[in-house]
C-alpha cells in the first residue's frame, strides 16, 4: 500500500473512531462495503448495517449485500422501504433521489436513537460532489456523516484500498437504484420497475457487467461498457433483442456514447426535454 492511500487509511480510521458507534447505510456497493468493513474493524459491535430493499433495489443487489455482511461478520439488518408509496417520489421529478434519501434516513436515525448509537454514515465519497445529487440535501438535513468523503477518499481510493483488504467489491462496477432509469417526469411504478430489472438481469446473465436499461416507455436505450457493446452488437446481438424485448420493450436501441453516470441529467444540464 503506497503511503498517500496509508493516509487515507488511517484518517477514515481516525474518523470511524470518533464516531463511537454507528448505523451504516449499506447497499452491498464498492463504497458502502469498505465503510462497513473498516467501521466492524474499528468499532466491533457498535456499528449496525441496515440494508434498505424495496421496488427500487434488485433482488440481486439485496442477496448479494447480505452475503457481504455474512462475510464482514458484522450486524447487519434489512428492512423495507417504501418510496415508491410517497406522491413526490413517484411523480419523478428532478429531486426525485430527495424523497427517497429522506425516507431512508429518517427510518435509519429512528434505528440509530432506537438501539443507542450516535451517528448515522453513509459511503458518499470525494468524487461524488460532482454530479447532481439532491440526495445530499436530505442527508444534510438529517444530520448524515460521510466519512469516506471526510477522509479525502476517492472513487479509486476506495478500490484500491478494498482490493488492499480483499472485499470483493474493489472491481464491482457502479450502480444505482432502479428509479434512475426513467427520465425524470416519467412516473414510477412497480410494474416498470419490474420491466427494467428484468431486462438488466437477463444481460447480465449474458456476462455484460456494466449495463443500464433506460426506460423511454415502450423503448429501451441500453448503456454499456466498451466490452459489453461489442458482445451486444456482435454475438450476442439476437439474444440482446430477445431478453429485451421478452421484458416488455417493443424497441430496443443501444446507446453509442456507452454508459456513463446520471446520463438522465444530460437533459438539465442541457436545457433539453425528454
Amino acid at each position: 500500500m503506497d503511503k498517500e492511500l496509508a493516509d487515507k487509511r488511517e484518517s477514515l480510521v481516525r474518523e470511524i473512531r470518533e464516531l463511537g458507534s454507528c448505523v451504516i447505510a449499506f447497499s452491498g456497493g464498492t463504497d458502502s462495503t469498505l465503510l462497513f468493513a473498516v467501521a466492524k474493524e474499528v468499532l466491533g459491535d457498535r456499528v449496525l448495517a441496515i440494508t434498505a430493499t424495496s421496488a427500487t433495489y434488485p433482488m440481486r443487489e439485496r442477496e448479494e449485500a447480505i452475503k457481504l455482511a455474512q462475510m464482514i461478520n458484522g450486524p447487519h439488518r434489512v428492512i423495507e422501504s417504501e418510496e415508491i408509496d410517497l406522491p413526490g417520489f413517484a411523480a419523478n421529478p428532478s429531486n426525485r433521489c430527495y424523497y427517497c434519501k429522506a425516507e431512508l434516513f429518517s427510518k435509519l436515525r429512528a434505528i440509530a436513537d432506537a438501539e443507542g448509537l450516535a451517528h448515522v454514515i453513509d459511503g458518499n465519497n470525494r468524487d461524488d460532489c460532482g454530479d447532481y445529487r439532491p440526495g445530499r440535501q436530505a442527508a444534510r438535513e438529517h444530520g448524515v456523516r460521510s466519512p469516506l468523503d471526510a477522509a479525502g477518499f476517492t472513487k479509486a481510493d476506495v478500490r484500491a484500498l478494498s482490493r488492499e483488504m480483499g472485499l470483493p467489491t474493489w472491481d464491482k462496477p457502479a450502480y444505482a437504484c432502479l428509479s434512475s432509469r426513467f427520465p425524470y417526469g416519467t412516473e414510477i411504478t412497480r410494474e416498470k420497475l419490474r420491466q427494467v430489472e428484468a431486462a438488466e438481469e437477463g444481460l447480465r446473465k449474458l456476462g455484460m457487467r456494466i449495463v443500464r436499461v433506460r426506460h423511454h416507455d415502450t423503448v429501451a436505450r441500453v448503456e454499456l461498457g466498451e466490452t459489453e457493446f461489442a458482445q451486444a452488437v456482435g454475438p450476442s446481438r439476437a439474444d440482446v433483442v430477445c431478453i429485451v424485448k421478452a421484458a416488455g420493450y417493443a424497441y430496443v436501441a443501444i446507446d453509442l456514447q456507452g454508459y456513463r453516470t446520471g446520463a438522465l441529467n444530460e437533459t438539465l444540464e442541457s436545457g433539453l426535454k425528454e
